[in-house]
């Protein structure tokens, strides 16, 4: 099922580094050195002949798994992760191809974290480039392989490969060119040069790395251009963590009036921007071109030569590097957007309001018909705009953030609630402000939106200048002038739409998509049910879900059940570990009839259950933060198990459930006292 030649292609790479392989690191020549698959799933079958390691339909059907897992690693240096490999399939099986994904296992917890996935079949061999950032904390690294349909599904690994450095840099002196791939042009594109390949139209004495003719470089030559503006275009990997510094590489260029030699990135998005060009021709000799380069989100580099004709001679690229030290020995320090970011809890963190007196209004509440709690724990605090203290016509509440630097894309989401208002038409606003409080533009106001329910917005915006973030509130007149919730205010490097392309935040699930790694006892009308919007029953369950407002949840429908029947969603198995987990989810009780909410942990192979957590009857009108610690050194599974009340309003739902590694720390556990209790959080009632 796999192509001969790709063995062929590979060899010299393979025989070349498998007498000295580093850790975590194999060529598959004639083991798998220090990975082992996993008893409990399919074997990975090394090649009679050697050169990679496959699973395919000849020993497993459809879903089912092959698990390889290496030693115990530790990256206390930058390192970069690479995988060789290839995913064939038939043609009628296009829809449901078979899955590589590769996941990072911490000593310290129970899940394991999902750094890549592929699904994409090829005739011919990929790379895939992972940057690691250093630490301390010692890891494995597990390749899961998913059969998918058809009679001739197969994945192979030729080369599993982790060095110290980044994997944007490279010499070129190995075949798979370090991940880097040219864009395909009918005329012009980038090859290998040196070694004992050559072309006469472009011959170069020697190579930078080895000064010698046998080294290797690229090159891109415009013996073949046909049109004006011909483009070639050398892409590196992307980069897989946040990283800023000073990119280098050498360079040469041949008749350099004719052509215009560019260094670009490109995000997610598919954003251009330029970062370098060439301005004068340079020597006969290798030039050397130092780069500012900031990637706090992730990009790729593009290296692009642009030809006017077919005299327009050659360009050479070699030893592409990188250092964390600015090319100029700056101290700029990388912006960090936690400062831009607030859930109200403590303070104010980061913004202010204008001098003339406080239009927003830090409150805390207690749930009832007519006011949410906050959204971060549903007993916190939040912000108020337009309140009886502020409420007169023509009132405006700005609220400032923090300064932002120019010339960065940026992620702004927020929590935002609407109560009384008769029209919706700005009341509630996002202006970008330059420095000196001159207003640029509003970015966002609000059209529609439901009452009484915490929406999320997202807004993706870049400007030039620094700039502020100003959300405003607008009381039009006495009879249109209701109250605004603000919470929960972040900011991110990068695109809002690029955070839909990565991959799901490990131990999480929001369900927005599907039910993560969950899974029923049974599934039949009285099991949990994922929904969005209101439940049916009026007087229970919530208007929306926690995450966005308008997303999904899990919830038990009491119509659908009698008294005391139980519905139990079970997570996947979790590794035992020594030390404490946090899990942590959002719950919602409201109904007079509502019943019973617990927690159980079980381990493996105990028929008993061990109960975490519970509440009993209707607890709020709000979603509510839960918190629970617990330890388990076995694996374990954790139940959800919803039990139904005496009437019909006993929907119970719960929302973005999380595991984490080590205790909660410092996050109160609000939800622990009763509603009866509550009556000492109310600083201002309505």
């Amino acid at each position: 099922m796999l192509l001969r030649g790709v063995l062929l292609v590979l060899q010299a790479l393979q025989l070349a580094g498998a007498l000295d392989l580093p850790a975590g690191s194999c060529a598959f020549e004639e083991s798998t050195c220090s990975f082992d698959s996993v008893l409990a799933f399919l074997p990975w079958i090394l090649n009679e002949e050697g050169h990679y390691i496959y699973m395919d339909t000849s020993f497993g059907k459809q879903g089912e798994k092959a698990v390889l897992l290496s030693s115990d690693l530790q990256a206390e240096e930058w390192s970069c992760l690479r995988l060789v490999y290839q995913i064939t399939t038939s043609s009628e099986s296009l829809s449901d191809p078979s899955q590589l994904n590769l996941y990072m296992r911490f000593e310290d917890e129970s899940f394991d974290r999902l750094l890549w996935s592929a699904k994409e079949p090829s005739d011919s061999w990929l790379i895939a480039s992972l940057d690691l950032q250093n630490s301390s904390k010692k890891f494995k690294i597990l390749i899961e392989g998913v059969l998918g349909q058809g009679n001739t599904a197969s994945i192979a690994l030729f080369e599993i490969k982790m060095t110290t450095g980044y994997c944007i840099e490279c010499d070129f002196e190995e075949n798979h060119l370090c991940g880097f791939v040219n864009r395909w042009n009918p005329n012009v594109n980038w090859f290998v040069g040196g070694g004992s390949i050559r072309n006469v139209h472009s011959i170069l004495p020697q190579d930078h790395t080895f000064k010698s003719e046998l080294g290797h470089y690229m090159y891109v030559d415009s013996v073949y251009v046909k049109h004006f503006q011909e483009v070639a275009q050398l892409i590196s990997p992307l980069t897989m963590a946040p990283m800023a510094g000073c990119l280098s590489f050498y360079y040469q260029i041949q008749q350099g009036n004719d052509n215009v030699f560019s260094l670009y990135t490109r995000d997610v998005a598919g954003l251009y921007e330029e970062i370098w060009k060439a301005d004068r021709p340079g020597n006969a000799a290798w030039n050397l071109a130092e780069v500012e380069f900031n990637a706090p989100y992730p990009m790729e580099v593009i290296f692009e030569v642009a030809f006017n004709g077919p005299k327009g001679g050659y360009v050479a690229l070699d030893d592409i590097s990188f250092s964390p030290v600015h090319c100029q020995n700056q101290t700029e320090l990388l912006f960090s957007a936690v400062e831009a970011s607030c859930n109200f809890e403590q303070d104010l963190c980061n913004f202010y309001q204008d001098k003339e007196g406080p239009g927003w209004t830090r409150v805390k509440v207690k749930p009832n018909m007519y006011r949410a709690g906050d959204h971060t724990t549903g007993l916190g605090y939040y912000l108020l705009a337009n309140t009886k203290f502020t409420s007169q016509p023509g009132y405006i509440g700005r609220l400032y953030g923090p300064s932002l630097p120019g010339n960065l894309q940026y992620c702004l989401r927020f929590h935002y609630a609407i109560y009384g208002f008769l029209k919706m038409s700005d009341t509630l606003a996002v202006y970008i402000f330059e420095e000196n409080h001159v207003v640029q533009e509003k970015i966002w106001s609000v059209l529609e939106s439901p009452r009484g329910v915490w929406m999320q917005a997202e807004i993706t915006f870049k400007k030039p200048m620094p700039t502020k973030v100003v959300f405003m509130s607008l009381c039009k007149s006495f009879w249109d002038c209701g109250l605004v919730a603000l919470d929960d205010i972040t900011i991110q490097l990068g695109s809002c739409s690029s955070s839909e392309k990565l991959l799901p935040p490990p131990g999480e699930c929001t369900f927005e998509q599907d039910e993560c790694t969950f899974t029923q006892e049974k599934r039949n009308r009285s099991s949990w049910h994922r929904r969005r919007g209101e439940t049916p029953t009026s007087y229970t369950g919530p208007k929306g879900d926690h995450t966005t407002g308008v997303g999904y949840y899990m919830y038990i429908e009491a119509s659908h059940m009698v008294y005391g029947q139980k519905a139990r969603l079970l997570s996947r198995p979790l590794r035992g570990v020594s030390g404490t987990h946090c899990l942590t989810f959002f719950y919602h009780m409201y109904g007079g009839g509502t019943g019973l909410l617990s927690v159980y942990l079980k381990k493996e192979e105990d028929s008993e259950e061990s109960l975490l957590w519970r509440r009993r009857g209707e607890q709020s009108i709000s979603w509510l933060r839960a918190l629970i610690e617990y330890s388990c050194e076995r694996q374990h599974q954790i139940i959800f198990e919803a039990i139904r009340g005496v009437s019909i309003r006993s929907d119970i739902a719960i929302d973005d459930i999380k595991f984490q590694a080590g205790p909660c720390g410092e996050m109160e556990d609000t939800t622990q006292q009763s509603s009866g209790h509550s009556e000492d959080l109310n600083e201002i009632e309505y």
